[in-house]
Parts: structure tokens; C-alpha cells; sequence
């Protein structure tokens, strides 16, 4: 999956990322859900050995255009994890009370705690997404952000967390499929907003902006990864194997018990 990975310093251009790659994985569809099974399987003995060891957290990052699957990414790589030790956390319009803040404010406390793993499905990100395309604050405001981002992440690292961020790579005309398929299904149409379409009208300024963002967060200890996405069971097997690989690499271990258990019997 290193293939995937950014490299820090490298400059990204995404028209040179082939969303519709699947070169990774050379079996069939049906061979890839077998595979993504038995990562989902691993994955929730990986979840409760870091829960149980209470040691670590890792945090997840998701990030994507409309319909690039953030959704669906959290449903399938985690499907059988036990609850109480993850969580999901959404970041929406601020608050009035956010706005008085500083931009990190409401992110930093959805962080994960020692034993915990969260998924932020969408991210600290948007400011500096969603606030440069739209203008909503001075580019002076959200060029300064990237050296605090990294500032954030670096902290966050040096206090015992493992960031793997996950930018969804899809392709207009894919993202164009699944807004028409949304339409055309009617139990779906919940999901459909008139507002994507006037985001999609602005492409271009969110390709620039995720090139830029990407290229300057990503460091060596909290790694972007751009996920080929057009396929969602390639999307799912690759995102799934990046995070089961850096447990494993944790080396975790489940701890002792305090006292001498062996001449316990229970009556």
C-alpha cells in the first residue's frame, strides 16, 4: 500500500492519481471481499487488543468530494468492531460557540483517548477546504493553517497517537454516476442534496485545494494516503489493509494480570 502513500515534501497533483486503479490487487471482485473479510476479522482483534492494552489510540481520518464513500468506507473496514472502544465524530458548519474559538478547538476534543479509535469522518481539514473555495476567511488566515495543522498532528503523535489520513479519490464523471444513482433510487433519495450540485459546479477550486493540503501535511508520522475510490470494494481493501498493517506494526500485547490468578476457582 506504500504506493498510495505521500510522501512528505512530494508535491501532488491528482490528475497524475489514477482513481480508477485497482493494480494492487490482482484476484477478482469476489476474491477481494473474501480478502476484505478476514481484514475486518483481524481488524476487531487488532481493536480490542489496543482497547484491552489501553495504550495507544489511533485516529482516522477520512476525507473526500461528495460520494467519494467516507460513508460506506466507516460501514465496511469497521463492520464488527466493538463500540465502546470506537467512535466516529462529523465535522458540519460551526458552531456560534466554535466560531469564538480557535479553528482546532471543537477537533481536539473529539481526539481519541489511550485505548480508543476515531474516525473523523471529514475533518480539521474542511479549514482548509471548504473556507478557501468558498472565501470565508483571508488566504493569509488559511495558508497560515497547514503549519498548524501540522503543529496539531505532531502533538498528538508525540502524545501517543497514530494518524493515517485517507483522502477518497474519485473521478467527476464516477462522482456524477452516484449523485444521478441516488436520484433514480427512491429509498435513497433522503441522501441527495441540491447543494452538491453547486459544490461539483466548483471541482476545480477542490482538486487545488486537496493538492495543496495533501502535499503539506503530509509527514512521515502522520501520512496522507490518496485511495483510488472509483471501485468501493478496492477503496475498502486498501484502506483496510493500511490500517490493519500499522496495529500490527504497534506490536501491542495484552497486559498481565495484577495479581496470581493461577489457584483462582471458581465455585
Amino acid at each position: 500500500m506504500d504506493r498510495y502513500r505521500v510522501k512528505p515534501g512530494r508535491r501532488v497533483h491528482l490528475r497524475r492519481w489514477d482513481p480508477d486503479d485497482t493494480s494492487a490487487f490482482d484476484g477478482s471482485k469476489e476474491d477481494a471481499q473474501d480478502r476484505l473479510l478476514k481484514l475486518t476479522q483481524e481488524l476487531e482483534e487488532l481493536q480490542e487488543l489496543l482497547y484491552a492494552e489501553d495504550r495507544h489510540r489511533l485516529l482516522v481520518v477520512l476525507q473526500g468530494m461528495d460520494t467519494a464513500g467516507k460513508d460506506g468506507t466507516i460501514r465496511h473496514v469497521f463492520e464488527g468492531v466493538n463500540p465502546l472502544g470506537v467512535k466516529v465524530a462529523s465535522f458540519k458548519v460551526p458552531t456560534q460557540e466554535e466560531l469564538e474559538h480557535d479553528f482546532l478547538w471543537r477537533v481536539h476534543k473529539q481526539t481519541p483517548a489511550r485505548g480508543e479509535i476515531t474516525i473523523f469522518n471529514r475533518s480539521h481539514y474542511e479549514d482548509v477546504l471548504v473556507v478557501r473555495v468558498h472565501e470565508l476567511v483571508q488566504p493569509d488566515v488559511w495558508r497560515r493553517r497547514y503549519a498548524q495543522i501540522n503543529d496539531f498532528e505532531r502533538m498528538l503523535v508525540e502524545a501517543g497517537t497514530t494518524i493515517l489520513k485517507f483522502f477518497l479519490h474519485i473521478s467527476k464523471d464516477e462522482q456524477r454516476k452516484r449523485l444521478q444513482a441516488r436520484l433514480d433510487e427512491p429509498k435513497d433519495r433522503w441522501k441527495f442534496n441540491v447543494g452538491d450540485l453547486k459544490e461539483r459546479k466548483l471541482w476545480p477550486a477542490y482538486m487545488q485545494a486537496y493538492e495543496d493540503a495533501v502535499s503539506k501535511t503530509s509527514t512521515e508520522s502522520a501520512p496522507w494516503y490518496i485511495v483510488p475510490a472509483n471501485a468501493k470494494w478496492y477503496r475498502n481493501l486498501v484502506i483496510g489493509t493500511v490500517i490493519v498493517k500499522t496495529l500490527r506494526g504497534l506490536k501491542m500485547r495484552y497486559p498481565e494480570p495484577t495479581e496470581n490468578l493461577d489457584r483462582i476457582v471458581i465455585t
